[in-house]
Formats: C-alpha cells, structure tokens, sequence
C-alpha cells in the first residue's frame, strides 16, 4: 500500500502558500496577520503536517505536532506565534527523536536529543566517557556527517565539572542536547509527495542516532525544571 495513503488525509505535498505565509509571519508577527491568515495555515501548513506523519507512522511511530503558539512567560521575546511549523516522533522527551519542521528556511529534518534533564545528561555524559558507548556515538556521527548531516545542540565553553579537559570526546561531553540535522531550501519538492520520500529517507538515516540516545540517555525520571 502506498504510504502517502495511510491516514485520515494523503500527503501530497506542503500547500503552496505555506512558506510565504512564514515569510509575511516573520514580517508582522501579530494576532491580526495570525488571524487573517489562519486558513492559510490550517490548510498549507497543519493539515500536511498531520498527514505526513499519519503517512511516516507505521514505521517510525505515532507523532504529534506542536502548537502554533509560543510560550512567552519566561521570554525577552514577547512574539505571540512561532515562526515554524514542527511535528516529532520520540520516545519521551530528551530519549531520542525524529522531528521535522516546515518555515522560512524550508525543510528542516532532525533527530536525536533535543533536551536533556539531570539524570539524562549524567547518563549521556557517563556513555559518551566509556569506550565502548562513547566510540560506538563517535562513528554513528561521522557517518551522518559524510552523508550531510550537520551535529548541532547547546554546548557548555568549557568542560563539564569532573571530566578531563583532555578527554578525546570532550567536545561530545559538553554537550546539553546532541541532534543532527538538514536543511532544504524551498523547493518544489516541498509542495509534492515526494517530500514524504525526501523525511523518510532522512529519517532512516538517522534512526541508528535516535535509536542510541534511546538506549543510552532515556527517558527521565526526574523531569525537567
């Protein structure tokens, strides 16, 4: 069965306004453009989010896609809407996911830990350190980058307290969130069902990643503050 078809909707593709919808967005970022323009996002931007992952599901798991609306109570950055449009599949958060998002830059695909509490990232620092684990996440991550993928996640200036600067993973061990990540510009691929082929493959790519920081980092059980 065609994969595009499974779900309440066939993915065919990001609507053709979606990204000009983020570029007007970023531009007038107010209640009045978010409600002229609210159609325009139900139906290019949310609706093939929840289709794409509706289609991606039955291999990689039931996904979710988050709000629209920003949370501002702790932010200098008073904006009222995020300027993209996120959907993710993940053991729980910080264990290991795959996530893809649609804004103004495009198509941007990922995957890995985007946010680690305390017991989490002792748990990434103590594999990271061991030979075994730590070589094991070296070589995972050379892959990826030779097939494009770029290694992003906050990182601490200096070593963490208790680990030796010289350590040969030490830029690893400063890590707070590890993910790797690509980018496609807009395209017309963005607006066709190809664009499923285009998340999955990624997604593959990736899954050996996701599927380390699921083993190794977790779920928490602390929760995060």
């Amino acid at each position: 069965m065609d994969e595009r078809k499974l779900g309440a909707v066939e993915f065919t593709g990001f609507g053709e306004h979606a990204i000009d919808f983020y570029d007007g967005l970023q531009v007038d970022n107010s209640k009045a453009y978010w409600e002229d323009h609210k159609n325009v996002y139900l139906e290019d931007v949310r609706a093939p989010m929840e289709a794409l992952l509706a289609a991606l599901e039955p291999e990689f798991g039931k996904g979710k896609v988050f709000r629209p609306y920003r949370d501002v109570r702790f932010s200098k950055d008073k904006t009222p809407y995020k300027d993209h449009c996120g959907g993710v599949v993940e053991l729980g958060r910080g264990g290991g996911a795959h996530y893809v998002q649609i804004g103004t830059e495009g198509l941007f695909v990922a995957g890995g830990s985007f946010a680690m509490a305390s017991d989490q990232l002792a748990r990434f620092r103590e594999s990271v350190t061991d030979d075994v684990r730590g070589r094991a996440l070296e070589k995972l991550l050379a892959k990826l980058a030779r097939t494009g993928w770029e290694l992003r996640g906050d990182k601490l200036k200096r070593a963490p307290r208790g680990f030796d600067p010289d350590h040969p993973r030490i830029e690893l061990l400063k890590h707070k969130r590890l993910y790797v990540a690509k980018v496609w510009p807009p395209d017309d691929v963005l607006h066709e069902p190809e664009c499923l082929d285009r998340v999955r493959d990624a997604w593959r790519e990736a899954t050996p990643f996701v599927d380390w920081c699921a083993d190794h980092i977790g779920l928490t059980e602390v929760g995060f503050r």
